[in-house]
């Protein structure tokens, strides 16, 4: 089974996570098919922490997880924060990778000519 773990920054605004929380189930619908189970975690201040959704998609079943940093900039977080949470993965038997973050993705330049007002 392939997982999915969206992974944000956090925020102490609530309705912040609760977006990225409603981003993840809007992928989940998108990416049935492709992945089995899709669920968000966060680097620092709000809840889940990385390690914790990484073992709640193995969990769920994850024979396989594929890390999405929802980062607009490779900085100190995408380069060295997000890998070092994702070390801390105690389940060696399933795989992990970590995607690009979005800011990095060939798709970003179209999305931001469509998000122009």
């Amino acid at each position: 089974m392939k997982s999915l773990l969206l992974v944000a920054h956090g925020s102490r605004v609530q309705s912040s996570n609760e977006e990225i929380a409603a981003l993840s189930d809007k992928l989940r619908e998108r990416l049935k098919g492709r992945f089995d189970h899709v669920s968000c975690a966060f680097l620092e201040i709000a809840q889940p922490d990385i390690p914790s959704g990484l073992a709640a998609c193995v969990a769920a079943g994850a024979s396989e997880i594929v890390v999405l940093p929802y980062f607009l900039a490779a900085g100190r977080h995408i380069n060295e924060d997000i890998p070092r949470e994702v070390a801390k993965c105690d389940h060696p038997d399933v795989p992990i990778r970590i995607c690009d973050h979005i800011g990095g993705s060939a798709g970003m330049p179209e999305l931001l000519v469509q998000a122009v007002c």
